[in-house]
């Protein structure tokens, strides 16, 4: 008869072994949600620290030194949350939890950071936040029963991850896909310059992932696309990281499939227009450099006289252009100025890595190229023409063929 309640202490005993580890008891009722709140938030607050150092005399020097934003304690009940963020469930009997899902998708706990009355979760990056699956449920599972909870996945941002193109232009159809994130809550999109002006940009077709959009003639230059989109009964916007070029608005040397008026080739290999490659037209300009000497391929105004070329501005900012690769890693050295540049080792000057069997998109600020084979750029000789933007490559043991769309100069 003594045996009966020594085998009952040894279970009492081992039922509370089984939960030394967290620390209390979970509660055996049914589980319940109260409240949700922000675990924390980014402090953008600018914070400075003051840097001293000392000269060999012993004179001091002063200097700030800035922080970037912080995470910080912040204890907010909410409806609503970001992806990626966390945040506290409060309620009763939750220590036995076995799920929690935002929206139906599984979110990963750590049962050191929970007790009986809350759990510590993040939302994961992979929830649903539009759609019908979209629902604003947040659901506990434990091993007595299901709590749920109104809880809205706040979209993101709209992000670009990849653009088809770097310019745009009005004509020929011409249409660019971005790719990302975000992008179903957008309900308008623009080009904000970033001279001046802004301009409307039509959305031809949107998922969350994929925006295909189109454009309309404008004076913009060059800008950013600002998206506006919603976010929890919020109208915002979002600006994009790229800075797009305004074709229509630059001045043209190759573009559109076709050299520009008053323009032609000046290559000292074979040059020709061709449909091998294509970017933003279906066309485009395909440059020879021979293996086994050096060679100059590309583009003069007029004769190339003295009273041939553009004007300077001091407006001008850029040369751009796309180059498709060729079977090596090359070094490509810009011709720019107005003089007859000779096939020699003198032309290595402004140089640009260009790699094989991609398109690579250039983008120089026009006062850090080196004017003809000098040391001074335009602004030095702004009483001379441009007349001559050319490519210059090394003597290689192979033929190149390298493939360049949309050469302009942009303001």
């Amino acid at each position: 008869m003594k045996i009966l309640p020594i085998f009952i202490a040894v279970l009492a005993i081992a039922s509370c072994k089984k939960y030394d580890s967290l620390g209390y008891t979970p509660g055996s009722g049914a589980p319940t949600i109260a409240s949700v709140h922000t675990y924390f938030k980014t402090d953008s607050t600018p914070r400075f620290d003051t840097i001293v150092t000392y000269a060999p005399g012993g004179q001091p020097t002063y200097s700030n030194k800035q922080y970037g934003p912080r995470p910080v304690p912040f204890d907010s009940a909410t409806t609503a949350g970001q992806l990626g963020n966390y945040y506290l469930i409060q309620g009763s009997n939750l220590g036995d939890a076995t799920k929690v899902t935002f929206n139906g998708y599984v979110a990963y706990f750590n049962r050191a950071f929970s007790t009986d009355h809350s759990i510590l979760v993040q939302v994961p990056s992979k929830t649903p936040y539009y759609g019908a699956q979209a629902n604003d449920s947040l659901v506990v599972t434990t091993t007595h029963g299901v709590a749920a909870y109104k809880f809205t996945i706040i979209p993101p941002a709209p992000t670009v991850s990849g653009y088809s193109d770097f310019n745009f232009t009005s004509k020929n159809n011409f249409q660019m896909t971005l790719k990302g994130v975000g992008f179903a809550t957008v309900t308008a999109v623009n080009v904000q310059g970033a001279v001046s002006g802004s301009s409307p940009v039509t959305i031809v077709s949107q998922n969350d992932s994929v925006m295909v959009v189109s454009f309309a003639s404008s004076t913009v230059t060059r800008g950013v696309l600002a998206f506006t989109y919603s976010s929890n009964g919020n109208s915002l916007t979002a600006l994009g990281s790229q800075e797009l070029v305004n074709i229509d608005a630059a001045y043209p040397i190759f573009t559109g499939g076709a050299i520009a008026s008053g323009w032609g080739s000046w290559s000292w290999d074979n040059a020709t227009i061709t449909n091998t490659k294509a970017m933003t037209s279906s066309t485009t300009w395909n440059a020879q450099f021979s293996g086994g000497g050096w060679k100059i391929d590309g583009f003069r105004e007029g004769g190339g006289t003295a009273t041939d070329g553009l004007v300077y501005s001091p407006d001008y900012s850029y040369l751009v252009f796309w180059v498709f690769g060729g079977t090596a890693k090359e070094t490509l050295y810009i011709e720019w100025g107005n003089e007859g540049f000779a096939n020699g080792g003198g032309n290595q000057i402004n140089a640009v890595p260009i790699l094989p069997g991609v398109w690579n998109y250039v983008k120089i600020p026009i006062n850090t190229l080196l004017w003809n084979t000098s040391t001074t750029n335009w602004a030095a000789n702004s009483s001379q023409l441009l007349n001559t933007v050319a490519f210059f490559m090394n003597s290689n043991s192979v033929t190149e063929q390298l493939y360049f769309d949309d050469v302009l100069i942009v303001k």
